[in-house]
C-alpha cells in the first residue's frame, strides 16, 4: 500500500503519497488535477484501477505528490501565487521525497488535468530536461463548445453534486456509466480545497501553453478520454495539442476509448496506465540505447 510521507521545503510542508518497489525500473512521479488530491491516483472502489498498484505489480515506484497549495501546503497557499516558484517547490519536494530511494532509470512525469499546468513547466526547466518522458492527460488548448454553454448558463444556487453545482460536474466528469458504481456517492469521490489561484492559472493557462511546450525536450505521451468534454476532445484537439511540443524528440497522441475526463478513476484505467506505463518503459529503453526516437 502506498505511504503517506510530509517533506518540508522552505518552511512549507508538501504532502505525498509513495509506493516504493525494490529495484524499480523507474520512479514515476504523478500530479493530480483540480480540486482533487493524490487520492486520485489510488482508486478505492476497484484495487485495479489504482495507478499505485498496477505500476508496483510493473516494477515502477510512484511518488503522487499533492501540489502547492493542496494537502499539506494549503495553508500556505497564500505565498504560493508565482507558478515559478510552485515549480520550483515541487521540484525540491519531489527531490526530498526521493532521497534515498532508488530511482532505477530516473523520473517520469504523469500528470492530469490541472496539474498538467504545473508538469509542464517542470518539464520546461533545466531538472525537466533529465526526466525519462512526461505524460498529459486532460488538459487542452480550447475548450469544447459544450463546457462553454454549460458555464454560459449555469446557475449558481443550483443543487450541488459533491463539491461542485451538478451541471458544472456532468461535464467535467463525462456520463457516470463510464465510473465504478458508488463513484458519485457523498463522500467517494477525492477532493480537495481549491487554492485561490488556480482560477486565474486555467485563464492564463491556453496563452501561456504554447511557450512552454515549445521548452520541453523529453518525450512526451497527451491522452484524452473519447468522452470528453471539458476539452475539444478527437483527433483535432490531440494534434493541436501534440504540435506545440517542437522540441520533443517524441510525441504520442491517445484517444483513451470509454474514457471520460478523470482517466484513473474510469473503468479503463487499468487500460490507461499500462499504456502510459509501457510508454514510460519505451522512454526507459530509449535511454538505455542512447538512441533519438522517430517523431510519430
Amino acid at each position: 500500500m502506498a505511504e503517506r510521507v510530509v517533506v518540508t521545503v522552505e518552511g512549507i510542508p508538501f504532502s505525498a503519497l509513495v509506493r516504493e518497489v525494490t529495484a524499480p525500473r523507474a520512479v514515476v512521479v504523478a500530479l493530480h488535477g483540480g480540486g482533487s488530491d493524490v487520492g486520485y491516483f489510488d482508486a478505492q472502489l476497484d484495487r485495479r484501477l489504482s495507478l499505485f498498484d498496477v505500476a508496483a505489480a510493473l516494477g515502477f515506484t510512484v511518488v503522487a505528490l499533492n501540489r502547492p497549495g493542496y494537502g499539506s501546503s494549503h495553508g500556505h497557499a497564500a505565498e504560493l501565487g508565482d507558478p515559478e516558484r510552485r515549480t520550483s517547490l515541487a521540484w525540491s519536494a519531489v527531490d526530498a521525497l526521493l532521497a534515498g530511494l532508488p530511482r532505477g532509470a530516473g523520473s517520469f512525469l504523469m500528470a492530469h488535468s490541472m496539474g498538467c499546468t504545473l508538469g509542464v513547466r517542470m518539464a520546461a526547466t533545466a531538472s525537466g530536461a533529465g526526466l525519462l518522458g512526461l505524460e498529459l492527460s486532460g488538459i487542452g488548448l480550447r475548450q469544447d463548445p459544450r463546457s462553454l454553454r454549460v458555464l454560459a448558463r449555469l446557475d449558481p444556487s443550483a443543487p450541488r453534486r459533491g463539491s461542485v453545482p451538478a451541471g458544472l460536474r456532468d461535464v467535467i466528469w463525462g456520463p457516470e456509466h463510464l465510473y465504478p458504481e458508488g463513484t458519485f456517492a457523498d463522500g467517494v469521490p477525492p477532493s480537495a480545497p481549491v487554492p485561490w489561484f488556480e482560477g486565474d492559472d486555467a485563464t492564463r493557462w491556453p496563452a501561456q501553453f504554447p511557450a512552454l511546450a515549445a521548452r520541453v525536450t523529453v518525450p512526451v505521451r497527451y491522452s484524452l478520454g473519447d468522452h470528453e468534454c471539458w476539452w475539444r476532445p478527437g483527433p483535432q484537439g490531440l494534434a493541436e495539442v501534440a504540435t506545440l511540443f517542437t522540441a520533443a524528440p517524441r510525441v504520442v497522441t491517445d484517444e483513451q476509448a470509454f474514457g471520460g475526463h478523470n482517466l484513473s478513476l474510469g473503468l479503463t484505467a487499468t487500460a490507461y496506465h499500462l499504456k502510459v506505463l509501457a510508454f514510460a518503459e519505451e522512454c526507459i529503453v530509449a535511454q538505455q540505447l542512447g538512441s533519438p526516437v522517430r517523431q510519430e
